[in-house]
């Protein structure tokens, strides 16, 4: 009798820990699905505020018609549904690629800078990509999280049994981990856009306008 129920007890506690771990994975994969779910409603809102840039800008810069052609295929790809994190993130990588360039030739038209319309489209872009940043560290916290349940014992195998696998990362490369600094103002130059040349020496002083020293006095003072 006692047996039997030490074994039945045994039965309960091993129940009780299978179902915690596998709310518990399930609760992590629907956490990694919903924060994805922000993110993708901030890049849409990032494509958006994109081609009303290069609206704008065409009305400015329509000769500019290789970077406006390069910064459209790259928002297309971008916009492209049913890509994954991993894909996206590159799809991404490139279209900030293409918005850095559009910034550097926005630098080369002052009233371009200086409409009202491009200035709101500029801080709105800036604002969406610091919640695409914030939204992907709390994707890639849940991701790791999860990952790390699927790939450790024992909720590996009850991963197996639930249908839960492993999630991608939303991780950019190199230069694209961070957002291009959307600014347009003459003070600092767009990020990525290259070095800022040198400015140019100052031309050496005319004979009139270069200040002549006196002689020095060699002469002891007289008495």
């Amino acid at each position: 009798m006692i047996v039997g129920i030490i074994v039945l007890v045994v039965i309960v506690l091993l129940a009780l820990v299978f179902v915690g771990m596998y709310n518990g994975l399930i609760k992590l994969r629907n956490l990694v699905q919903e924060a994805w779910a922000q993110i993708d409603v901030e890049l849409k809102r990032r494509h958006d505020l994109i081609g009303n840039l290069v609206e704008t800008v065409k009305g400015y810069a329509a000769h500019e018609k290789g970077t406006l052609e390069e910064i459209t295929r790259a928002r297309a790809g971008a916009m492209t549904p049913g890509q994954g994190p991993a894909e996206a993130a590159r799809s991404e990588a490139a279209l900030t690629q293409a918005l850095v360039r559009l910034n550097a030739v926005a630098e080369a038209y002052p009233d371009l800078k200086a409409n009202q319309n491009f200035l709101a489209l500029q801080t709105e872009l800036g604002s969406t990509e610091d919640r695409i940043a914030s939204a992907r560290r709390y994707y890639n916290a849940n991701v790791r999280e999860l990952n790390t349940k699927v790939e450790t014992i024992p909720t590996s195998f009850i991963a197996g049994m639930a249908g839960v696998h492993k999630a991608e990362y939303f991780e950019a490369e190199g230069i694209e981990r961070q957002a291009p600094q959307v600014s347009f103002g003459t003070d600092s130059p767009a990020r990525g856009a290259g070095p800022v040349p040198p400015p140019a020496s100052a031309a050496p002083p005319t004979p009139q306008d270069s200040p002549v020293a006196a002689p020095a006095n060699t002469q002891p003072p007289q008495a």
